[in-house]
């Protein structure tokens, strides 16, 4: 049962998270992201000065960028800090790519239309066309009529551009990490065979079918078609998402069914008579090739995207070399590969170099050892400095290890909650949470070290808890999270509501014993959860506390008494006068006590004592039932690197 803790996280869907507002480094820990994946990575603005000038070209010694340019009266142009041909953003290039693709994109087609409306209208297939649209005008049954009215309408206008905005938004907004490229890719993907569309229509003059038209004709050529332009660029959009993104074993069944819809919206256009055979071949192509261009600049691990060169490492040492630093510690960075990949990898390595840190070790996790032994052995070999590449379950394994030694932590999220990360407000991008704690000072948290029966002492950074979350985490399928992201463990936790309440008595700071029924009692030393959530709004992993929620909602009127509490708990919390108390094992006064739907208290010591086994976890992973959880604070154990502005 105690193996349970470290093993979870390898998965890399183990982990509890908060979805508090990430806040991006400022100029003093900016790094944006450079590597295999074409994303590239900007350096820090205060602590590196690159060999460059404000072209991006290298810069030599005398100032010159490579133009010939100089500062006033001769004095040479200084390099523009942050910049470097190794970690530029390649937007610039990838939208000069876009826009010369687009414009023979255009050509082409619009020269197609031409032929066929020209010198190739005499020859087959042209010749056919006629035919095969009226074959269709005479196959008009009742049924067909409705079944192409729907699917001419998934190519309208008003539906193409308000799924595609529904999209963009679920792909920005979705749990976890935002997907930005992905959402740009389809944002665009749709603008440009829109853009290209009119361009062609306004080449190529053709008159639409002479047969009878069951849509009203809008002013604009028979060539191409519109709809099933339209309509390609956002389902077969969606479906390069699905098959990319998602790795359910439903996703190539629905991806098939998305590529599908484009062929049926363009067979409705030539069953109501509005187009000929070759505009719909047209759509299909202007749609097709617009997302092959888009997909090439956007989308990561393809050669548009402004890849860095083949020297980038190169150059970012030599950046290094050349600012004056002070002597960088012995750094070593624990890696989960299960949700690390390789171009992350690459990305943080750059960052790294550019910070003057050359050759440092990187040490993957394993299943049977989540991070604590590979900490322990790189503290053996001196090192003065760790990052954490992982989930929360990564960072409790490795804060476990570090519980104490005053060695600082570089926190570098890379997994579905983040928890720790979120609540302190670090990037979420793991090459500029890098950037951010290299550059930053180190700032002394609390740990919660806890214990029970069938696992064995060990340290947390966020939260623990038992009875409803515990359930929760453990109904939850690794499937599940990596489809749906925190929302996976909201379902799973309705079906805990199912369970009876637990009995349990809490002995605070060696206090009086408190006898209390609940649903879920949590043990916290920070306050956020998923999605902006409090449970326990007032912990704070610096105050020498830990806080104690004890949740005993009954029935649909007593979960929205609890979610009042909590939401004028938050407010107090974060904006208001403190209502927390000075002393230890009393009930806060943000809570309503006992017998309410919420109750706090603060601790320095909480035994928990349950009258039958209840499931429990500690920072997002299960570690079985039990029937008793003691848990302390140690106050200032872990030094993590933080920006200055953080503290």
């Amino acid at each position: 049962m105690g193996t349970s803790v470290p093993a979870r996280d390898t998965s890399g869907t183990g982990e509890a998270g908060s979805s508090g507002r990430p806040a991006r480094a400022d100029g003093s820990g900016r790094a944006a992201e450079a590597g295999r994946s074409g994303e590239s990575v900007e350096a820090d603005r205060s602590n590196t000065t690159t060999a460059t000038g404000g072209s991006g070209r290298s810069a030599d010694a005398t100032g010159n960028d490579g133009t010939g340019r100089t500062g006033g009266r001769g004095a040479p142009v200084p390099p523009r800090p942050g910049h470097s041909p190794a970690l530029s953003t390649g937007i610039p290039r990838a939208a000069a790519r876009i826009g010369a693709f687009a414009v023979c994109q255009a050509a082409v087609i619009a020269g197609f239309g031409l032929l066929i409306t020209g010198p190739a209208r005499e020859f087959w297939p042209m010749t056919a066309e006629d035919a095969a649209v009226e074959a269709l005008e005479n196959a008009r049954r009742a049924a067909l009529d409705t079944a192409s009215t729907i699917a001419s309408a998934l190519g309208d206008t008003s539906t193409v551009v308000g799924l595609t905005l529904l999209a963009c938004l679920a792909l920005v907004l979705a749990p976890g990490l935002p997907r930005w490229r992905e959402a740009v890719f389809l944002a665009v993907g749709v603008s440009l065979q829109s853009v290209i569309f009119v361009l062609i229509t306004a080449s190529v003059d053709r008159t639409r079918p002479d047969v009878e038209r069951m849509d009203d004709s809008p002013p604009t050529s028979s060539y191409t078609s519109g709809h099933t332009g339209a309509a390609t660029a956002l389902y077969a959009g969606l479906a390069v998402l699905v098959l990319s993104r998602v790795r359910a074993p439903w996703r190539k069944p629905l991806a098939a069914l998305l590529l599908l819809l484009p062929l049926l919206v363009g067979l409705a256009r030539l069953y109501r008579g509005m187009h000929h055979p070759t505009d719909v071949a047209g759509g299909l192509a202007n749609g097709a090739l617009s997302l092959l261009v888009v997909g090439r600049a956007v989308l990561p691990g393809h050669s548009w995207v402004g890849r860095p060169p083949a020297d980038a490492m190169d150059i970012a040492v030599a950046a290094a070399e050349e600012q004056p630093a002070p002597a960088q510690k012995q750094l070593t960075v624990i890696v989960n590969p299960t949700v690390t990949d390789e171009a992350t990898q690459e990305q943080l390595r750059l960052v790294l170099a550019q910070h003057g840190y050359r050759d440092t070790p990187f040490v993957a996790t394993t299943a049977e050892d989540t991070g604590g032994g590979q900490t322990a052995e790189a503290l053996r070999a001196g090192t003065e400095l760790i990052a954490v590449c992982g989930g929360d379950g990564t960072v409790r394994a490795v804060a476990d290890a570090l519980a104490g030694t005053g060695v600082p932590l570089v926190l570098v999220p890379s997994g579905t909650g983040n928890l720790l990360a979120r609540h302190l407000h670090l990037p979420l991008g793991p090459a500029e949470a890098l950037a951010a704690g290299l550059t930053g000072e180190p700032r002394a948290l609390d740990l919660g070290r806890i214990e029970g029966d069938g696992f064995p002492a060990v340290h947390f950074t966020a939260m623990a808890g038992a009875g409803l979350d515990a359930t929760m985490l453990e109904e939850t399928s690794d499937r599940a999270k990596s489809v749906l992201g925190w929302p996976a463990y909201v379902l799973a936790g309705a079906k805990g509501l199912r369970t009876p309440r637990m009995r349990l008595t809490v002995r605070l700071d060696g206090g009086q014993e408190l006898r209390r029924t609940a649903r879920m009692v949590l043990l916290a030393n920070i306050g956020t959860v998923q999605a902006g959530a409090a449970p326990v709004p007032a912990a704070k992993p610096d105050d020498g506390l830990l806080d104690l929620a004890v949740f005993d909602p009954r029935g649909a009127g007593g979960w929205l008494r609890a979610a009042g509490v909590l939401l004028r708990a938050k407010r107090r919390a974060t904006g208001g006068p403190d209502t927390r108390r000075t002393g230890t094992g009393g009930a806060d006064v943000t809570g309503t006590g006992d017998g309410g739907p919420v109750e706090f208290h603060t601790f320095r010591r909480a035994e928990l004592t349950f009258a039958r086994p209840q499931p429990r976890e500690i920072d997002g992973d299960p570690v079985g039932p039990g029937l008793r959880l003691t848990a302390e604070v140690r106050p200032g154990a872990l030094t993590v690197m933080l920006p200055a502005r953080e503290r």
